[in-house]
């Protein structure tokens, strides 16, 4: 199968239409980054040309600790998502689905891997919220609030882009959010994989042992 490149308006295209699907909006300050897929496959993970530098952040986690997401995660295979604990559909759904891979794997496995995850709306997921939230998922998983501004350079980083929170037509209060899951090599610590809100349990399950072992999915 050939390589296709795509260039970085392309990414940024595709950023944006991952963003609307938390609702709509645009940020032209958005860092993006050359990926190489696979033209005709079926895989879900993009591979990055440039790896994303991991986050120099220091949040607050569900124990109210502070917690530096630098250091804790140094040379240990890290998935990261950014969203928010009253999403109704896709935080949910991709937390869970992570978390259903992550029991296919070994102990030894399971142990190795780091999962966080950052709120978008720490007005409401406070460290006590994010706890109760995420224990119905899998209480291993690493949950990060803080200061939104920190937040959301942290996330601009990555690529991913998110907002304040706001009022939908209804009264609403949402978060809108990019929703990919960014993995981290254990060997390099750089951000070299890229999920997109279609990954599925089955993709994770395929994928999580070669990135534990910081080999491409």
């Amino acid at each position: 199968m050939r390589k296709k490149l795509f260039a970085a308006s392309a990414l940024l295209v595709a950023a944006t239409l991952t963003l609307s699907a938390c609702g709509s909006g645009d940020d032209s300050k958005q860092s993006v980054a050359d990926v190489s897929v696979e033209a005709g496959s079926d895989k879900a993970a993009t591979i990055l040309d440039q790896p994303f530098e991991k986050p120099d952040l220091v949040l607050t986690d569900t124990q109210g600790k502070p917690y530096d997401f630098r250091a804790e995660t140094k040379g240990r295979p890290t998935l990261v998502y950014f969203g928010y604990t009253n999403c109704p559909d896709v935080c949910p759904l991709t937390m869970s689905n992570i978390a259903v891979a992550k029991k296919q794997l070994s102990k030894a496995d399971q142990d190795k891997l780091r999962i966080v995850f950052v709120t978008t709306d720490p007005k409401r997921d406070t460290p006590a919220a994010l706890g109760k939230w995420l224990k119905g998922i899998d209480p291993q998983v690493v949950g990060l609030t803080g200061d939104f501004a920190t937040i959301q350079a942290g996330a601009r980083t990555l690529g991913i882009s998110i907002e304040p929170t706001s009022k939908n037509k209804n009264g609403k209060t949402i978060s809108m959010h990019g929703t990919q899951v960014i993995a981290f090599s254990p060997k390099t610590d750089g951000g070299y994989v890229l999920y997109g809100e279609d990954a599925t349990v089955d993709d994770y399950i395929k994928d999580l042992p070669k990135i534990i072992k910081g080999q491409n999915p």
